[in-house]
This record gives C-alpha cells, structure tokens and sequence, in this order.
C-alpha cells in the first residue's frame, strides 16, 4: 500500500517545482535625478567633513541628547501606534503562512466503530448475534496540483505583502522617533520662549514702576505711563500663551510615549540641549531606495506582479487529487490482527471553457500592476522632494540664524541706548517702547530659528531612512 502511494507522490512533488506564469520582474527606474539638487541654497549642505552616512548611523548614536534618548526609548515600548503596526506584521506573517500551506497536501484521519445487532432470524445457527466493526480511514482532500503556478503566484503575492508590511513598520518607527524628537525640541524652545516672557515682564514691570514714580513725581506724562504698560502686558499675555503651549507639548510628547512623561526627562530650554550629529546625505540619490516606504511600495509592486501569473494560470485546467487510505475489520480485536485495506487515487479536471469573470480578473490584474508602479515611483519622488527641501534648509539656516543674532545684538543696544535717552530726557519713552518691543520679537524668531535647524536635522535624518531598525534590504524576498 504504501509503495503505491509513495509513486505518484514523488512524481506530484516534482511536478511542483515548474515555473510560474508571472511575468518576469525588473527594479523600475527611479524618476528622479541621480544627484540632489545643486545651487546656492544647497552649496553649504553638500560638503559636511567628518558627517557619516545615515545608513551607517543607529538613532542612538544620532541623538545624543541622554535625556532625549531615554524619552525615545519609553516611546518605542508603550507607543500604540508602533505596538498596531508591529501587529499587523503578525497578522501579515500568519496570512502568508495561510497561503503556503496551499502548496502542501492536507491529510485528514478519521476513525469509527460500532456494535450490530442482528436479528435471530437472521443469524446462521451458531453465530454470534452482535458483532463489533471499526474503520480508520486516511486521505487528501482535494489537493490542488500546482502545474501553472497559480497557488505560488498567490503565496508569492503573499509574501510581498508580509515583507511589506514589515517595512510599514519601519516606517512607523522613524516616524515615531523623528516626531518624538521634533516635540522634545519644541518643548524645550517654548520652554525658553517663556522663560524670555518671563524675564521681559520682570524687566517692563519694573521699567512700569520707574515711570510711574517719575509720573508721580510730576517729571512723565501720562501718556509715557501708558506706554510703559503696554509692553508690560504683552510680556504677561505671553507668558499666558507660552505656559498653554508648553502645557500642549508635554501632552503631544505623553501621548507619543504612551504614558505620562517623567518630569526628570524633560528639557529646561533650548540652549543647554546637545544638539543632534550632523549628517550627509551623499552624493547618490540612490540611497532613497533604502527608505522602508520605498522598498513597501516595490515589494507591493511585487506582489501586484505575482497576482498577474495567478490570473493567467486561471486559464489553465486545474488539476486536484483525492487519495484515501481505509483500513476496515468487522470485529474490535481485528485491529492487532486480520484487516482489510482500500486505497484510491482519485484525479479531478477542471478546464475552463468560457468565464468573463476569468478575463476581467486578468485586466484587474494588470490595471493592480500598472497603479502599484505609480505609486512606487510618485513614493521616490516625494521622498526626493522631502530630502531636497531639508537640505535647501540645511544650507541655508546657519546664514539665517548668524543674521537674526546680529540683529538681537542690534536692538539690545537700540533699547539700551533708547533708555539712557529716556533717562536723559532727551527722548520720549514711545522710543524705548518701540525698541524694546523690536528686541523681544527678535529675540523670539531667533529661538524659532534655532528650533527650525534643530528640528531640520531631524528631519532630514528621517526621511534618508534614519530612525529604523536597520538599513533594509532590497532583496529580501529572494
């Protein structure tokens, strides 16, 4: 028995290892220019001595902010959203597990047994009347042979998307730890934004106090006491907004850590935080292939091509077995001796004649396949637009921030001077007004300045694929 069925198994079994009927794939090329973009705004951020690439540069070691990197590592084990989308990889992997299993027969075991009574008038004189029977039947159920690839094209298909969905997650913890990063700077900014509103009201109050002593004193006008509380209440009504807004950040930055953050790990400003490495981009514009979202969009290219061949397989004849293996006695003790065995080979031909729905499958397919190519390259595409705005950030935000401090040095010596004018009586305090006010506000843009670099080599660090797990491979499906 079991010679004749080991036969036509090796033979079904080799019969598996043919071709499939997808079309063969090749790498698109990528839409964009093999180089970034070159210019002015670009010519200080092509030449970074002593940078290392990002594919060679783990988050830990690009942050090196200690309080920083504590926060992400909080948020990397309760964030939600990473926790859902390393799920959905489980859930992928199991899927793809499904469909593999096409490809392999499922045997199935099935016993019973039972007692007969017969009637006496039935019974040959001398025999027994009840008698016992059992069965145990082993079997394929329609067991699929997979002669034009369609059960491979599906599991292929399959594959692409587990190996997609893996680098989604990817995506997710960059995204986590750049946007994790991005709301602990801002924080720390807002957080030096109100310690300046802080210092400015304690400077107009007592700036407010000096006139109105002087007002008193019958030496100001009321108009110049009006004038003195003006910038006094605009210092106030920062504070107000600024307490909200870091309120606000340290909210965003719990609910990206999944849990309240700890008061320890947060930061006092903006000017006492290490600042992250710099980095370079190269010189290639092929490293955007290595982005997790780029190589997810290729493996659903993949996958897209795959489904063609299942398509086209449809329109060949499908071909499954059904074999059984039945082992039979009519008494319960039989079992350790006299049996009786059947065995059958049981081949089933389905062949499609004429099924529309086969044909528009076929189109769907390759409409599936032309829509996954669009958007595998519109993915580069905007990547290489992310990657060229940050660097046209990164060449020239240094000149902005060196401009802005020289213009915070400019108007603290206009209020300087304007006050010892006032003091004189030579001006009226509408000056020290105007140049108090032009201070402050050049004070806050050049902390918005500061953040905006800061922030930038965040991003910039992200969208080259900084922040993952590793560099990725192209060829992880092979």
């Amino acid at each position: 028995m079991n010679r004749r069925l080991l036969l036509p198994l090796l033979v079904i079994g080799s019969l598996l290892s043919g071709c499939t009927l997808a079309p063969e794939y090749k790498q698109p090329q990528a839409p964009i220019p093999a180089q970034w973009p070159q210019g002015e705004a670009y010519k200080e951020a092509r030449d970074l001595p002593g940078a290392r690439p990002v594919a060679e540069l783990k988050w830990k070691d690009f942050y090196t902010d200690g309080q920083l990197r504590k926060i992400i590592e909080l948020a990397l084990n309760n964030n939600r959203d990473l926790r859902l989308a390393a799920l959905n990889v489980e859930r992928a992997r199991a899927l793809y597990g499904i469909q593999r299993a096409e490809l392999f027969p499922a045997v199935n075991l099935a016993g019973s047994g039972g007692k007969e009574r017969s009637s006496a008038d039935l019974v040959k004189p001398g025999d027994a009347r009840t008698s016992e029977y059992y069965s145990l039947d082993l079997g394929i159920a329609s067991w699929e042979i997979d002669f034009f690839g369609r059960i491979r094209s599906l599991e292929d298909q399959a594959l692409q998307e587990y190996l997609a969905t893996e680098q989604a997650r990817r995506s997710a913890q960059i995204t986590l730890v750049s946007e994790v990063a991005r709301v602990y700077l801002t924080l720390a900014a807002d957080r030096e934004n109100l310690w300046l509103a802080q210092s400015t009201f304690t400077a107009q109050r007592d700036s407010y106090l000096l006139v109105k002593k002087r007002y008193d004193a019958g030496l100001a006008t009321e108009l110049d006491l009006r004038r003195a509380e003006v910038p006094m209440n605009t210092a106030r009504l920062d504070i107000a907004r600024y307490r909200q807004l870091v309120a606000q950040d340290q909210n965003g930055l719990s609910l990206l850590l999944g849990s309240p953050t700890p008061e320890k790990l947060l930061p006092a400003d903006l000017s006492s935080r290490t600042p992250p490495k710099d980095i370079a981009p190269g010189l290639s514009s092929e490293t955007l292939l290595l982005r997790p979202d780029i190589i997810a969009a290729e493996h659903r290219l993949k996958g897209a091509n795959a489904f063609i061949g299942a398509a086209r397989a449809a329109f060949f004849p499908r071909i499954s077995l059904t074999t059984s293996i039945g082992t039979a006695s009519n008494q319960l003790s039989g079992l350790f001796g006299s049996t009786t065995d059947t065995w059958a080979f049981v081949p089933r031909i389905s062949m499609p004649i004429f099924d529309p729905r086969t044909w528009a499958a076929l189109r769907v397919s390759k409409a599936d396949q032309k829509i996954a190519l669009t958007q595998y390259e519109k993915t580069i595409q905007t990547a290489f637009r992310e990657v060229a705005d940050a660097l046209a950030v990164q060449g020239t935000i240094d000149q902005q921030v060196a401009a802005q401090q020289l213009l915070v040095n400019a108007y603290e010596a206009t209020y300087r001077l304007s006050s010892q004018r006032y003091d004189q009586g030579i001006d009226s305090y509408l000056g020290v007004l105007d140049a108090h006010r032009s201070l402050f506000a050049a004070q806050q843009s050049l902390v918005s300045l500061r953040l905006s670099k800061l922030a930038n080599r965040v991003r910039l660090y992200a969208v080259l694929g900084g922040g993952g797990d590793g560099k990725g491979q192209q060829g992880e499906s092979n």
